[in-house]
């Protein structure tokens, strides 16, 4: 089965090849590039060109909707690449039932590319692709790629289907084309877009070659899944999952079809799948009930966002998606039995990720620490050796170590006993501006504008100077990455190689250094790591 589906998406990519002949006759013009589809026209902003809302594959709409992604259709003269595409349909933050978010469609699978100004065929610049965060159901790859162009590095921000668009199963759908995969449409646009990049991204002056995969929440989650899908590798050379976590969890692999495989997953993708057409009044599971759920409206199908039909009612929305065929296994599996790509890593956390009952519904430390059974006493002494925390630390402290931090310890441990480069880091520093309100630490999301090299201040303000240097430092340790598979460079303290041994990380601290120590929080991460492998009581609830 395996073996088909990969066969199966190989065919689809040659006859995306075979589909969208490269253009000839190409203008004079510095910023006109030739695609296997089509000429498109960037703008010069400073010292980076831009070309935005690059088609990579077609519009997912009507029989394509929850289909692999398609050829694009070869367009003809040269192709406006000012503006950003449209964003995938989401809902955005409290959004109504049955609405979607202005700006947004269903016709959305487009990337953006930034080069250093004048950047011509054959300069085999390193390329870093960026996926984008959002839980699946959100955001959008219209970012800023000037820190990493400027520096030399060539930046690409893709768009993924997102939401049920994204990651959907029917009984009616999975017998429908047997020989494509199914359910995570979502990894199946990220795959297409990494392809775009090998067959294109030399004619932008990049190295088809030297590829490095970068995330941050789902997106991070993604490289995982990236990193465990066999149809993936070769596409990228290099990773890094910022809050990415690393073994599977409630976001990361659901059964397609079998009901209670685990505490994770009660219900299969296709029982949900069943439960949100029943929510809009179709009955069954033939062709005719897929044929009514492809012809809904795509607000609809976003539903204001809404993963349940109603409060506390039948869960509508699945997330990722085990299918067998392109997900053929959770990303722990892989990581242990040495099945993911072997490819240098970074990976990293926030050290204040998240608080409140994000991981389980505990009100108290002693609930809390009573979950981990015979190891309470073990996980009260690392979390609150004196007895004196207060609750909402010791609950984000656990939140961030049991959903980023252990797991991405896990994932660096498992490249390293393949023989591959891994490299952990720990954000520390809050922002300036951000000190009184993050009061435990950086939150999720915080460490990305400083990677990006891109702080945003008010109009005609200016950045504070030690967030300037703290974003310095973050994004040379990147483009280095990039580079030659190994952050350090001139002008930056050493961040040394991961070694379980000798546990050392990179600590962004709060004072704004980076500092490499053996890790701080390796009681903590020793305590998850065995209740984890006790059989994981500490994060019971599943959806």
């Amino acid at each position: 089965m395996v073996k088909t589906a990969l066969i199966s998406l190989a065919i689809i990519i040659c006859c995306s090849c075979r589909a969208q002949k490269p253009a000839t006759n190409v203008p004079q013009d510095k910023l006109i590039v030739r695609t296997i589809s089509g000429l498109i026209r960037g703008v010069q902003e400073g010292d980076v060109d831009v070309f935005r809302g690059i088609p990579f594959a077609a519009p997912p709409v009507g029989e394509f909707r929850w289909r692999p992604p398609q050829p694009v259709t070869p367009w003809e003269g040269v192709r406006d690449g000012k503006e950003f595409g449209a964003t995938c349909a989401q809902a955005g933050w409290g959004a109504a039932p049955g609405s979607i978010q202005a700006g947004s469609s269903e016709d959305c699978l487009y990337l953006n590319v930034w080069r250093p100004a004048g950047a011509r065929p054959g300069a085999k610049l390193p390329v870093m692709v960026w996926i984008h965060g959002g839980a699946f159901v959100g955001g959008s790859g219209n970012t800023n790629g000037n820190g990493f162009a400027t520096k030399g590095v060539i930046l690409v921000s893709i768009n993924y289907r997102l939401g049920r668009l994204g990651h959907f199963a029917f009984p009616a759908l999975s017998a429908e084309h047997p020989e494509e995969p199914k359910g995570s449409y979502a990894f199946m646009d990220q795959i297409a877009a990494l392809t775009w990049v090998k067959q294109n991204i030399a004619e932008f002056g990049g190295d088809p070659k030297n590829v490095t995969i970068f995330g941050f929440s789902a997106g991070g989650v993604s490289i995982h899944s990236l990193m465990t899908i066999p149809s993936a590798h070769g596409l990228f050379h290099k990773a890094i999952g910022h809050s990415s976590g690393g073994r599977d969890g409630v976001l990361t692999g659901r059964p397609i079809s079998k009901e209670n495989v685990s505490q994770y997953y009660p219900v299969s993708a296709e029982m949900i799948g069943i439960n949100f057409a029943r929510k809009h009044g179709i009955e069954g599971t033939d062709a005719a009930a897929l044929a009514k759920l492809r012809a809904m409206k795509v607000e609809e199908i976003v539903d204001g966002g809404q993963e349940t039909d109603g409060w506390g009612g039948p869960r509508t929305y699945s997330g990722p998606i085990l299918d067998g065929k392109l997900v053929v296994e959770n990303s722990t599996d892989a990581y242990n039995a040495g099945r993911h790509a072997k490819v240098p890593l970074i990976i990293g956390c926030n050290s204040a990720e998240i608080g409140g009952p994000f991981v389980n519904s505990s009100t108290s430390k002693e609930e809390l620490f009573s979950m981990f059974g015979e190891l309470k006493e073990e996980a009260k002494a690392a979390y609150d050796p004196d007895g004196t925390k207060d609750f909402s630390e010791v609950q984000t402290r656990f939140n961030t170590d049991k959903v980023w931090a252990e797991p991405a310890r896990f994932a660096a441990q498992s490249v390293v006993a393949k023989g591959d480069p891994a490299y952990i880091f720990l954000f520390s520093y809050v922002p300036a501006a951000m000190k009184e309100r993050m009061r435990l630490g950086p939150g999720h999301g915080t460490d990305v504008s400083f990677v990006f090299d891109d702080l945003r201040v008010p109009q005609g303000g200016t950045a504070d100077p030690e967030d300037q240097e703290v974003a310095r430092i973050m994004n040379s340790y990147w483009v280095n990455f990039a580079k030659i598979g190994n952050p350090n460079g001139d002008g930056l303290p050493l961040w040394p190689l991961y070694n379980p041994k000798t546990n050392e990380i990179l600590d962004l601290q709060p004072d704004g250094k980076a500092v490499a120590k053996p890790d701080p929080r390796k009681a903590r991460l020793d305590v998850i790591e065995k209740a984890v492998n006790a059989g994981d009581k500490i994060q019971p609830n599943g959806i």
